[in-house]
């Protein structure tokens, strides 16, 4: 196939000239077909954190110029993630780990009694943090069209019509790519007076997010898959609820002023904002890498990195469409609108044994196994009890077994369209011809053979 369209050119990551070793001995360009669980870093992200690594300095407080010039970078990478996000008046961002370190952070800050609604449909990030944090949870079941989710949501929220209430949701899933309906979920539940956390860790990497246009409450999202590197993620959105919770994390930064009472207890002011929830020396330079990443995909234009990642979306399902062995996973049907994230199984196949091959033979990194969603991937599998995931340690995978498990190929805005058309290559030729090497079970991964 050839391409019809006038389209982007993929956007410049590290990595894209990374030459990895086949089990053959030969080494070919590394196909990174792995960008739900991390993106490569943008060059242009790692040039602007390049220049400013010299100037590196403590941040608030300090009188030296590189204190005061890393604490400027830091509040101007607020702003920048503010308006990447199109906050609202009154909104706050707040520097955290990353999208479960937000969700988290969030669970211990809502009103006591929160009851939080989530579909069984989530990554563990969405559906584990509340009820760890005491909260009475409503687990929904896995909807089958974006209008069964709001229907359900609904008759959820009409049974527990008192008390403050939260619905957390993805924005697409990390799964099946699939996009789910936000904007209409939101209205529902701002009707019955509950809150909305969006969980944008693989929508935000893909599509505009705007806080003022969705009107979700609360939006959560990682750095890592937003083509940044260093550990940093973002908790967006309202700061009543923030604001009366107990910090996060108790220490320097998050105090405003601690004396000693006359008891010998020590009395503590605790700052109102996003200081409140950011104890500790801040991560700066994840902080720049974040809002460098949010300026380079403005820049860039959503439409147009949209634009090219349906093509490749639809040359990857319509290439797979013609292997009759692979099945792809889907809640909402074929003709879904997704993101460059598909999930699938190969008939005959173990799903471990499949990627180990697709890794050793033709230098394609995708991922195998539950993907941290493990209630709706084995929804997707028809209900059967798979083994751990590679959240644990993977199902057994010699070849032959049965896959209780799936394969995820994820791809996005550096992804050259020649990747696409590698891994439909040796998807055909892995179904057709078999893998070229025996494969073991070591450690619980599937690796080839090489022993004599």
């Amino acid at each position: 196939m050839s391409t019809s369209v006038d389209l982007c050119a993929p956007l410049a990551v590290l990595g894209a000239d990374v030459q990895v070793p086949l089990v053959s001995g030969e080494k070919v360009g590394y196909a990174a077909l792995d960008y739900a669980a991390s993106a490569p870093a943008l060059q242009r992200v790692w040039d602007e954190v390049a220049a400013y690594a010299p100037y590196y300095g403590s941040v608030h407080r300090g009188a030296g110029y590189l204190s005061q010039l890393s604490t400027d970078l830091f509040e101007q990478s607020r702003r920048t993630v503010a308006d990447f996000l199109e906050l609202r008046e009154g909104d706050q961002v707040v520097f955290t780990r990353a999208t479960t370190d937000s969700l988290n952070l969030l669970a211990g800050a809502l009103p006591a009694g929160t009851r939080v609604f989530a579909f069984e449909t989530e990554h563990h990030a969405s559906l584990l943090p509340w009820a760890q944090a005491g909260l009475p949870v409503s687990y929904l079941r896995a909807p089958r069209s974006p209008e069964q989710a709001v229907a359900a949501l609904a008759e959820a929220l009409a049974q527990f019509p008192e008390g403050p209430r939260l619905l957390c949701v993805t924005g697409a899933s990390n799964v099946t790519g699939e996009l789910w309906p936000v904007a209409e979920l939101t209205r529902v539940a701002h009707r019955y007076g509950a809150r909305v956390v969006l969980d944008a860790a693989q929508l935000a990497p893909h599509h505009r997010v705007s806080v003022r246009e969705l009107d979700v409450d609360w939006v959560a999202f990682s750095g890592h898959k937003l083509y940044a590197p260093f550990g940093a993620g973002v908790l967006a959105g309202r700061s009543d609820w923030l604001d009366a919770a107990a910090p996060y994390l108790a220490g320097g930064g998050a105090s405003r002023t601690v004396a000693r009472e006359a008891d010998g207890s020590v009395a503590v002011e605790w700052h109102q904002g996003p200081a409140r929830h950011e104890a500790g020396s801040p991560n700066v330079i994840g902080a720049y890498a974040v809002a460098a990443a949010c300026r380079a995909l403005t820049e860039a234009g959503f439409e147009a990195l949209e634009a090219r990642e349906r093509y490749l979306i639809d040359r990857l399902t319509a290439g797979l469409a013609e292997i009759p062995q692979v099945k792809v996973l889907s809640l909402f049907g074929a003709e879904a609108a997704r993101v460059g994230v598909l999930s699938f199984v190969v008939e005959g196949w173990n799903s471990s044994h499949f990627s180990a091959a697709l890794s050793a033979e033709y230098g394609i990194g995708v991922r195998d196994g539950l993907f941290c969603a493990h209630p709706l991937v084995r929804t997707l599998l028809g209900g059967e009890e798979a083994g751990p995931s590679e959240c644990g340690a993977p199902e057994p995978s010699l070849p032959g077994e049965r896959s209780l498990n799936a394969i995820r190929v994820s791809f996005g805005a550096g992804t050259p369209e020649e990747h696409i058309d590698r891994f439909l290559g040796a998807v055909r030729e892995l179904v057709s011809d078999g893998a070229r090497w025996n494969y073991r079970n070591e450690g619980g991964r599937c690796v080839a053979d090489t022993r004599r």
